[in-house]
């Protein structure tokens, strides 16, 4: 990606029909090798003006995926662009902790929308 991101940004990214939105969680630097930790909300909105408005209120926003961790490559797969930065709580955090404490720290190799099931 060309522009930095930090924990608490809110991406969108394009579907076929509407936007997606995808918040940073932690970015890991490992041994030369990036991992983007991220979680993804399930409300699609048919414009990036809608999604916006809807940060407005996002603790109602559903989660899909509450921690996906992403190779560089796979990361820089789903084209994004920043909406905005929203510190996280800790309950924001909880899957990621988890996978921090896991004996098997599974990292994912494919670009978000195939992971989603979407092209």
């Amino acid at each position: 990606m060309s522009q930095p991101f930090n924990p608490g940004d809110i991406l969108a990214f394009q579907l076929e029909s509407g936007f997606g939105l995808i918040r940073i969680l932690g970015v890991d630097e490992t041994e030369g090798n990036t991992v983007w930790h991220v979680s993804v909300y399930e409300d699609l909105f048919p414009d990036v003006e809608s999604a916006e408005k809807a940060l407005e209120q996002i603790h109602s926003l559903r989660l899909s995926e509450p921690h996906l961790a992403l190779t560089e490559r796979a990361f820089e797969r789903t084209p994004a662009a920043k909406l905005r930065n929203i510190p996280l709580q800790d309950s924001e955090l909880a899957a990621y902790r988890t996978w921090q404490d896991s004996a098997e720290r599974r990292v994912l190799d494919r670009s978000l929308l195939l992971l989603l099931g979407m092209r």
